[in-house]
C-alpha cells in the first residue's frame, strides 16, 4: 500500500503518512458548494494527493429524478466552482451517458485504465460508505479503489467495522476494532491544524480505508435547494461563480 504506516495501539488500526495518488470525489452536486470544495482541499491535504477529480453523476440510479438538474447544468457549475486550484480537475464521463444509468464501478474502472488502479482514492462520507452494499458491484469497488471516509455532521466513526466491507483480523476479535477507538484514533490522527498519519484501516479486498476527520460544515445541497425555491440567498454557501450562473440562467431549484 502507498505511504509508510505504524501499527497504532489498537489490532488492525494503523497511521499513515501521505497516501499520494488520485482523489476521485463523485455526487450528483446539485448544486456543489462551498463544503464539497472544502472536504475536497482538506482530504487531499491530508493524504497528499496529487489532485482531486470531481465526477457530477450524470444519472444515478440511486438518486430521485425530480429536482435534480439536467447534468449538463451541474457539470457547468463544478468547473466554475473548481476554476482557479490547479489541484482540481472535472470529469464529464458520468455526463455523457444521456438517460443511461451512471454507475461508479465503471467510472473507476476508466480511471483504472487510465491512471493504474494502485493510484485510485475514492473519496466519500461516512454514511455513503454504510450504504455500500446498496451500489453496483460494491466488491468490485473496493478492489478498484483505496477508500476514503470523511467525518460529517451527525454522524461518526463507529460502526464502520460492522462493515461486510472491512477486513478482519484473526484473533483481533470486535473489541480490536470498536468504534469508539475508531473516533479516538480520529480524533488524534486526523484532527484540525495537526500534521502526522491518517488512521489508515484495511478493507476486506486488501485495499487501504482512510479516515479523515474534516472541518464540520453543516452545509446541505437539499437545504441550498430549500433557500433557493423560497427565494432567499444562497450567498457565500456557494462559489460566487456558482451562484451567478443560476441566477443568469434562471435555474430553478425544488427541494426534491
Amino acid at each position: 500500500m502507498p505511504g509508510k504506516t505504524k501499527t497504532g495501539a489498537t489490532s488492525g488500526v494503523a497511521t499513515s503518512g501521505a497516501a499520494g495518488g488520485i482523489g476521485v470525489l463523485g455526487g450528483t452536486f446539485n448544486p456543489v458548494h462551498i463544503a464539497h470544495l472544502r472536504a475536497a482541499e482538506e482530504v487531499r491535504e491530508a493524504l497528499g494527493l496529487e489532485k482531486v477529480i470531481f465526477v457530477p453523476a450524470g444519472n444515478p440510479p440511486l438518486k430521485a429524478a425530480p429536482g435534480l438538474l439536467p447534468a449538463d447544468k451541474r457539470l457547468k457549475m463544478v468547473r466554475l466552482a473548481v476554476r482557479g486550484n490547479p489541484r482540481f480537475e472535472v470529469s464529464a464521463m458520468e455526463c455523457r451517458g444521456g438517460r443511461a444509468p451512471s454507475y461508479t464501478v465503471d467510472t473507476l474502472e476508466r480511471f483504472a485504465r487510465k491512471y493504474g488502479s494502485d493510484r485510485l482514492r475514492f473519496i466519500t462520507g461516512i454514511d455513503v460508505f454504510k450504504g455500500l452494499h446498496l451500489w453496483r458491484r460494491p466488491w468490485r469497488l473496493i478492489e478498484l479503489a483505496d477508500f476514503v471516509v470523511m467525518s460529517r455532521p451527525g454522524h461518526d466513526f463507529s460502526g464502520l467495522m460492522d462493515s461486510p466491507f472491512m477486513a478482519r483480523k484473526k484473533g483481533a476479535g470486535d473489541k480490536g476494532f470498536s468504534g469508539r477507538r475508531l473516533m479516538e484514533m480520529a480524533g488524534a490522527c486526523a484532527r484540525k491544524g495537526e500534521k502526522g498519519g491518517t488512521p489508515r484501516l484495511e478493507l476486506a479486498s486488501g485495499r487501504a480505508l482512510y479516515l479523515v476527520r474534516i472541518t464540520d460544515m453543516d452545509i446541505s445541497a437539499q437545504g441550498i435547494r430549500a433557500l433557493l425555491a423560497a427565494g432567499r440567498s444562497a450567498r457565500y454557501l456557494l462559489p460566487e461563480p456558482v451562484l451567478s450562473f443560476i441566477i443568469t440562467n434562471g435555474l430553478e431549484f425544488s427541494n426534491g
